[in-house]
């Protein structure tokens, strides 16, 4: 069977898996959504970079909705944290799906019950409106501290505490609007406190729901996630891939959410984020790692930066090209890692 996407948004993640709809056999790409006026009309082949493909790129919605669409692969920046409406990726999913397209998104509600019994009741009501599933996926999340450990756990007699660390570099991740407009690198403090109370946002609802996912597949009983931040401000100027971080604006994050039973924290994830190698270095600095305590305990490390993966756009995007075929093909819902079959390479 050929599925026919069609591409939400044309940035870094969404050149990718475009150009894999267009090279994949079992995929064919029907169309392109932008944001900018001036990509509007343009050739997708243009805007990402390969030969012309005879489609034109569309910021029409209704277009989306009336093409002939299996799947809408939506790889654009989170609407909680660009854009004036912080509802608008949620208010878009339920259009989509109520059209009857199934939608694939890598910017959260990857466990839309973390948001409330409104939130998935929208959802589901619009899939079933539709007869369409909606999927949420990613890297981290979406990958490492969720679908690994819900893996490990299958080797466990016992788990009592699971404590996932990510330690990432982004000196060579060349996306300004993700470093800078997304994450909050490059920011003053003062910046930081405005721009970061919608990061904050996201990022508490995102590993959120990783950390109630993991939790609830295992049965821990998670009844609250917390959150805590550290900033590193730049002692001077440092030269990224992303551009310049200004001496004294934020040059590391270092989070951590946990997952709480009766006020005891039984699962941790978090993420320790720098811009540069030159900061932070009493911050954890060696590699990523999973952590089981029980029975048995075990510990699972991974090599941080490109020892680890050359790509992680092209693996974001990826996780969601390779899901379509069980999305499109699943009931009319949510499906959540916690629903779908395992996803395989899909040919």
């Amino acid at each position: 069977m050929t599925y026919k996407v069609f591409q939400w948004a044309s940035g870094a993640v969404g050149r990718q898996t475009a150009r894999v709809a267009l090279e994949r056999e079992s995929l064919e790409l029907v169309g392109m959504h932008v944001f900018s006026e001036a990509k509007r009309g343009k050739d997708v082949g243009e805007l990402i970079g390969v030969d012309n493909t005879g489609i034109q790129a569309t910021n029409d919605i209704e277009a989306v909705k009336a093409s002939d669409a299996d799947v809408v692969i939506h790889t654009s920046l989170p609407s909680l944290i660009a854009g004036e409406n912080e509802n608008q990726d949620l208010d878009d999913f339920c259009e989509l799906l109520a059209a009857g397209k199934n939608v694939i998104t890598v910017v959260g509600y990857m466990y839309p019950k973390v948001y409330g019994d409104a939130v998935v009741k929208r959802l589901e009501d619009a899939c079933r409106e539709g007869n369409s599933s909606f999927h949420s996926t990613g890297l981290n999340p979406g990958w490492m501290g969720d679908l690994l450990p819900l893996t490990m756990s299958s080797l466990c007699e016992r788990v009592d505490h699971v404590h996932v660390v990510e330690v990432s570099m982004f000196d060579n991740y060349a996306s300004p609007e993700i470093m800078f407009d997304s994450m909050g690198f490059n920011a003053t403090p003062e910046e930081y406190e405005v721009k970061g109370a919608r990061q904050k946002k996201w990022l508490d609802g995102l590993f959120s729901e990783s950390v109630q996912m993991v939790a609830d597949g295992m049965g821990l009983g998670v009844t609250e996630v917390v959150s805590s931040i550290e900033i590193e401000l730049a002692d001077k100027d440092l030269e990224v891939a992303a551009g310049t971080v200004r001496k004294g604006t934020v040059a590391g994050q270092h989070w951590r959410w946990s997952g709480m039973r009766n006020g005891e924290e039984v699962i941790a994830h978090e993420t320790v984020w720098r811009i540069h190698p030159d900061v932070a270095p009493e911050w954890e600095a060696g590699n990523n790692w999973i952590r089981f305590k029980g029975r048995p305990e075990i510990n699972f490390e991974i090599a941080r930066d490109f020892a680890f993966m050359d790509d992680g756009m092209l693996a974001t995007g990826m996780h969601a090209m390779n899901a379509i075929p069980y999305v499109v093909d699943a009931a009319p819902g949510i499906q959540t890692f916690l629903d779908l079959p395992w996803i395989f390479l899909q040919k």
